[in-house]
């Protein structure tokens, strides 16, 4: 049996493209360089540009897998964006602000590159998962020079929306009970210094100390019964982008621990689809 369809072409072609260099750090105790990299879902279309979302990986900035979500990532790309997923040091490697610094070196050269992969300059949001959602919140907010080192400077880091995933937002709120507790803690490993006995450093890395009038939009998203990072981590981002006039929203997901299911279906995905298209817009 035979059949001729004809099939018109509605929507592009989108291709992956693995293991992108963007960066190269410090490695080996000072000794040796090694590549930082990302995973690029991109559509080939040289007729228009197309907003970007960067995706950032959790792990309690203790591990990390850039590929982790690349079958979710792809459904976000197909619905019409260039989506990356980076790839940022560790704490077994450096403290911070390398994590900051590598997600901002990700954006410029993102930027730098955009003619190749269809990407509109002006056009960028950023998503990311606990760690990475923290990550998410600092790119958004800080907004210093000296948070750009590397390669092309001349290209911006700044993000025009975000999409944090229950997010630690201040280390003040962490329940550990005793400072040997915390000095164990990721959010210690993190800074390089006991959270509970530098108070004032731990505020210094913290995202709500860096909300101002001037950030983009925001949807944070948080499960109400979150044991790892508290619900109340994202209740006070929210409640501090709202009090300055911010654009923002806190989506709770009713029961849902962290990392749990349901931020993996597709009812959050389409959230998170509607959240981009209206802050950054459709392909031009």
């Amino acid at each position: 049996m035979r059949e001729t369809v004809t099939i018109n072409k509605e929507k592009p072609q989108y291709s992956v493209v693995s293991g992108v260099t963007f960066a190269q750090v410090d490695a080996w105790f000072g000794h040796v360089v090694r590549d930082l990299k990302m995973d690029i879902i991109y559509p080939e279309d040289k007729e228009r540009v197309y907003p970007c979302v960067v995706w950032i990986c959790g792990g309690a900035w203790k591990m990390m897998d850039r590929s982790a979500h690349l079958a979710y990532l792809s459904e976000l790309a197909r619905s019409g964006f260039v989506v990356a997923s980076v790839e940022y040091r560790t704490t077994n490697e450096a403290i911070y602000p390398a994590q900051l610094t590598d997600v901002k070196a990700a954006i410029r050269y993102l930027r730098a590159h955009s003619k190749r992969y269809n990407i509109d300059e002006e056009r960028f949001g950023v998503m990311g998962e606990s760690a990475g959602g923290y990550l998410t919140s600092m790119a958004a907010l800080v907004n210093d020079p000296a948070y750009d080192v590397g390669e092309y400077t001349e290209c911006s880091s700044r993000v025009q929306a975000a999409c944090p995933w229950y997010p630690p937002t201040d280390v003040s709120y962490f329940p550990y009970p005793t400072e040997a507790d915390a000095a164990a803690s990721p959010e210690s490993l993190l800074l390089g210094k006991n959270t509970m006995i530098y108070k004032e450093d731990a505020m210094k890395i913290c995202p709500v100390t860096y909300v101002t009038k001037d950030a983009p939009p925001f949807m944070i998203i948080h499960g109400t019964k979150d044991g790892t990072v508290p619900f109340m981590q994202g209740e006070v981002l929210h409640d501090r982008l709202e009090e300055v006039g911010c654009d923002v929203k806190l989506i709770a997901i009713d029961g849902a621990d962290h990392a749990d299911m349901q931020f993996f279906q597709k009812e959050t995905w389409q959230r998170i689809i509607n959240f981009f298209h209206d802050k950054l817009g459709f392909a031009k």
